[in-house]
Formats: C-alpha cells, sequence, structure tokens
C-alpha cells in the first residue's frame, strides 16, 4: 500500500505549537524544542508508512504512537491518517478524554 498524507486537526497543531512553546519558555532557549520536533516529525513518517504499528487508543478508530512523555493520536483512513492530538502524558487525562470524545 502506498505511504498516506498525515494530516494535522487544528486541536492536535494548536497543542504541538503549546507544548513546543512552554519548552522554549521553560528553558529560555529552542534546542529542546527543535529536538521534539524532529522526532515527531520521524514518528510521523513512520505512522504514515505503517499505520498499525502502534496500538489502538480506547476511542473508535483511534490508534496511539507514544514518544516517550508524549502521545500522538490519529486515526486511518484510507489514504491519509488525521492526528487528532498531541498529548504531554504528564497532563491531566481528564482533558484528553474530553478533547478525543469531541472527535468523535
Amino acid at each position: 500500500m502506498a505511504k498516506r498524507t498525515v494530516v494535522w486537526t487544528r486541536t492536535a497543531d494548536i497543542q504541538y505549537a503549546g507544548i513546543l512553546q512552554f519548552w522554549v519558555d521553560k528553558n529560555k532557549s529552542n534546542t529542546y524544542s527543535k529536538k521534539l520536533i524532529k522526532r515527531v516529525s520521524a514518528r510521523t513518517e513512520q505512522i504514515a508508512k505503517n499505520p498499525f504499528l502502534y496500538k489502538s487508543a480506547d476511542f473508535k478508530n483511534t490508534r496511539v504512537a507514544s514518544l516517550g512523555h508524549f502521545s500522538i493520536y490519529y486515526q486511518v483512513l484510507e489514504n491519509k491518517i488525521i492526528v487528532t492530538a498531541f498529548w504531554d502524558n504528564r497532563q491531566d487525562s481528564k482533558k484528553l478524554m474530553e478533547i478525543l470524545k469531541a472527535k468523535k
């Protein structure tokens, strides 16, 4: 099967940008954020090539790929991958549940 295109939802994009900005502000440097961008890019490339590599989440048609302290929640469609959430696993999981329920 051909590689799928990865599309980020507005919610996931806002979460990702917020986390990157948090680390820039906290560290007074963008070094960690740049490393995180490379890791996320590599992981989304991997998801695009083999979307069923990662485990199913507790939500219908949703899978989750872990990146240590972070998780990428996504849905697999015929020709694309939709990233529905980018989550810092140290945050309150109740907030994540609300976000994913809203995406049903």
